[in-house]
């Protein structure tokens, strides 16, 4: 906007530009984004006892359903903390013991009317397999006679075997596969179009005999790559999400020696994204015999290294908030990393994303969930489940009232000029006097919390006649080339209304004149 203001300076326009040009910059520039001060994060114990839990996913209801990984089988909480039962048992089916055993858990979207889920865990050979059951006329317990094998993928090692499956927007299955284990995938198996193992796989499992291929998968047709793969380059997902509001996919994958990382794909991705292993880890060089140009694959949002200052080992892949309880936490991916143990939150700005350490806890989280409104929940291998909260459920928020500024949401306020506190000005609105860029730190009796910035210009010599955002107006200007005669009088440059304030409602106004007085 300053470069729009130097030209109107050096290149008067007609009058009826210029006010246009001055409403137009006006009403774009209150797009101010939110500068809310860090939530306070806190992990509140929920529910302990459990054995290995690895999971919390809720089906539709107010209801919890938890892995246990070694005891194989699902518990059931409500969203009070209250024990509710055993859904299902298949200890008989799988094989336990490190990263081993009942891994995964997806509800069917319709599943409040067909009763279907879908299960990942390694059977009693050590592969992993998918397989589709149904709750049975008690509606808090699974038929365990209900199930339908739909894929078995062999397992070379019994380490990094993924596990995690969930239903994307898109209604189709995804299933995180790992590399196949031992260490720095000595068979290359994550890059190998031709292996299940190191992918994302999506899979349509309401149509045909056991699942179906999606037309729009990015390897339909082509001989040289398996259809059921949807990306590439993994070494062992542990946990991926969908933002449920935007659809965007993250994707928490385990490094080897050096590197965690956090991928990201749009909702709009087509798929077919290679994220590198083993070529890279992270986005630094693993092992690039036979690899493609370092353009060829997708780089991670985020790295976070195994030594100082994360000593990181095992990262556990978390979800976006976007529960309605804690407000300042909108839009946060939250994560950790099983030996660290801290909660972290990812946030973008624009392309740029920034990992902030939240929360100080202890080592063992292996899972985040969320229940029906979007409240989050961390999972810790000790057998304890807790609820992520912000102890200071306020946002605060500021907005132009005609001459004024008001804050909303608390009981006590101050205001701030660029970053210098007023002095005597605690009340919830405030009338600027100076131009520059405000906002106002509000207490509601327990905890304060930063506002958004508002730009806010007064212009001098022009008595009743404030500009909160037009910053490239150039009062002085006087330019017309006589083709066009307005009907709008007003002493305030551009407030066609005459309130003091240049905004949306005069430019409407103009238009109006505009196209009937200018035949444009």
């Amino acid at each position: 906007m300053v470069n729009l203001f130097v030209f109107l300076i050096k290149h008067p326009l007609p009058m009826k530009y210029l006010f246009l040009i001055a409403m137009i910059a006006s009403t774009s520039l209150k797009l101010i984004a939110q500068n809310i001060t860090p939530a306070d994060v806190q992990l509140t114990s929920f529910y302990a006892g459990l054995s290995a839990p690895v999971g919390l996913y809720h089906c539709g209801d107010d209801r919890l359903f938890i892995l246990e990984k070694d005891a194989g089988d699902i518990e059931i909480i409500n969203t009070s903390g209250q024990y509710i039962g055993t859904f299902l048992d298949v200890t008989g089916l799988i094989s336990t013991g490190g990263e081993r055993g009942l891994l995964g858990l997806a509800f069917h979207p319709n599943y409040l009317e067909n009763g279907y889920f879908y299960l990942n865990y390694t059977n009693t050979s050590g592969n992993t397999v998918i397989a589709r059951y149904q709750v049975s006329a008690n509606p808090n317990q699974a038929n365990p006679l209900s199930a339908t094998v739909l894929m078995t993928i062999p397992q070379p090692y019994s380490n990094h075997n993924g596990g995690h499956l969930a239903f994307g927007p898109d209604g189709y299955l995804y299933i995180g596969m790992g590399d196949g284990g031992s260490g720095g995938d000595p068979q290359n198996y994550a890059q190998n179009p031709q292996s299940l193992l190191g992918k994302m796989l999506r899979i349509d499992v309401n149509a045909g005999e056991l699942y179906a291929i999606p037309d729009t998968n990015p390897f339909v047709g082509q001989n040289d790559t398996l259809p059921e793969i949807w990306a590439i380059g993994l070494r062992n997902p542990w946990k991926f999400s969908f933002d449920r509001l935007t659809g965007d996919l993250f994707i928490a994958d385990v490094g080897q020696n050096v590197l965690e990382e956090i991928n990201f794909q749009e909702a709009s991705s087509a798929g077919g994204e290679n994220y590198g292993w083993r070529c890279y880890e992270g986005n630094s060089a693993y092992n690039t015999a036979g690899c493609l140009n370092a353009n060829m694959y997708v780089d991670p949002i985020a790295n976070f290294s195994h030594g100082a200052p994360y000593n990181f080992c095992s990262i556990t892949g978390g979800v976006v908030y976007r529960g309605n309880n804690f407000p300042a936490l909108q839009g946060t991916y939250f994560f950790s990393d099983y030996c660290d143990g801290d909660v972290y939150a990812l946030i973008s700005n624009g392309n740029v994303w920034t990992a902030e350490e939240w929360f100080a806890s202890s080592a063992g989280i292996v899972a985040f969930g969320e229940d029906l409104d979007g409240e989050v929940y961390v999972v810790n291998n000790n057998g304890t489940i807790y609820r992520l909260e912000d102890t200071c459920p306020l946002n605060p928020n500021i907005q132009s009232s005609g001459s004024n500024l008001v804050a909303t949401s608390g009981t006590s306020y101050w205001w701030y000029l660029n970053g210098t506190l007023i002095a005597n000005a605690n009340a919830a609105s405030y009338t600027p006097s100076a131009s520059g860029s405000y906002y106002a730190r509000v207490s509601n009796g327990t905890c304060v919390r930063q506002t958004n910035s508002v730009d806010w210009l007064v212009l001098s010599g022009i008595s009743g006649c404030t500009y909160p955002i037009a910053t490239n107006y150039n009062p002085s200007a006087q330019v017309d080339d006589g083709s066009c005669f307005f009907n709008l009088n007003c002493e305030c440059p551009a407030d066609f209304d005459q309130n003091g304030v240049v905004a949306v409602a005069d430019l409407l106004l103009f238009l109006e004149e505009y196209g009937d007085n200018c035949n444009d």
